[in-house]
């Protein structure tokens, strides 16, 4: 019988509200407007390299603890 290793992770959205910050903050301080900030919150397949950098060391996360991909398929919320 092998261990099975459940991985924690969290979303974008869960690592901004936990550091306090709103959509508008995390937009101004990324250089970003929120439309970019709730887009990649909903769906971070495709979240460009550096602002993914930029928010892990603004909410001071590691890489490995953050989810990328669909929020939905991690919260099971559409």
């Amino acid at each position: 019988m092998s261990a099975v290793k459940e991985i924690f992770r969290i979303t974008w959205r869960a690592a901004r509200v936990n550091r306090g910050y709103n959509q508008a903050e995390v937009a101004e301080l990324s250089g970003k407007n929120i439309d970019t900030v709730t887009k990649y919150e909903k769906d971070s397949t495709e979240i460009p390299h550096n602002l993914m950098r930029l928010w892990l060391d603004l909410y001071n996360v590691p890489e490995d603890l953050i989810y990328c991909g669909p929020e939905s398929d991690l919260t099971g919320k559409k």
